[in-house]
C-alpha cells in the first residue's frame, strides 16, 4: 500500500495570485500566507493554512508550466490537483505502480524541499493526484 498519511493540500490554479488571495480573504475570511516561487515547476504559490489541510493557490511564471497550460483551457482558473502525504515516496510510487497507476512526469521537489510526484489522472478517478513525502 502507498502509505497515505493524510491530505496535504488542494491546489487551485489562478491567473492572478494576489487577486485570488484578496478574493479568499474578502469572501471567505481566510488569509493566504507569503508568496513563494518554485522555478522547477514554473509557478508562484501561496498557501492558506486551515490547520488540518491547506489550499495552495498557484500561478504560472513561465508559459511552458503545466499550470499555464491548465489556464489556457480554464482561463478563470480552477481546481488543479489534490495532494496526499506519504512517509516514503519511493514505497508509495512502487505500490501505486503495482496497482496499475502511472506516474505523470518525473518526481521533483516542492517549494519546501519535500519530494513530490504526480499520478496520471486517467488512473485515479480522473483527478490529478500529487504525492508528497512528509516526515513528522
Amino acid at each position: 500500500m502507498p502509505n497515505i498519511k493524510g491530505l496535504s493540500h488542494v491546489a487551485i490554479a489562478v491567473p492572478d495570485l494576489e487577486a485570488a488571495a484578496q478574493a479568499l480573504a474578502a469572501k471567505l475570511g481566510i488569509n493566504a500566507g507569503p508568496i513563494k516561487e518554485n522555478p522547477q515547476q514554473g509557478v508562484r504559490l501561496s498557501y492558506v493554512d486551515l490547520g488540518n489541510a491547506r489550499i495552495e493557490l498557484i500561478q504560472p511564471i513561465s508559459p511552458d508550466s503545466p499550470i499555464a497550460k491548465f489556464l489556457e483551457r480554464n482561463p478563470a482558473g480552477g481546481l488543479h490537483h489534490v495532494c496526499f502525504n506519504t512517509e516514503d515516496l519511493d514505497v508509495a510510487l512502487a505500490a501505486v505502480t503495482q496497482a496499475g497507476v502511472r506516474q505523470a512526469g518525473k518526481a521533483g521537489l516542492n517549494v519546501h524541499g519535500d519530494r513530490i510526484a504526480f499520478l496520471n489522472p486517467k488512473d485515479v478517478l480522473g483527478a490529478l493526484v500529487e504525492l508528497e513525502e512528509k516526515h513528522e
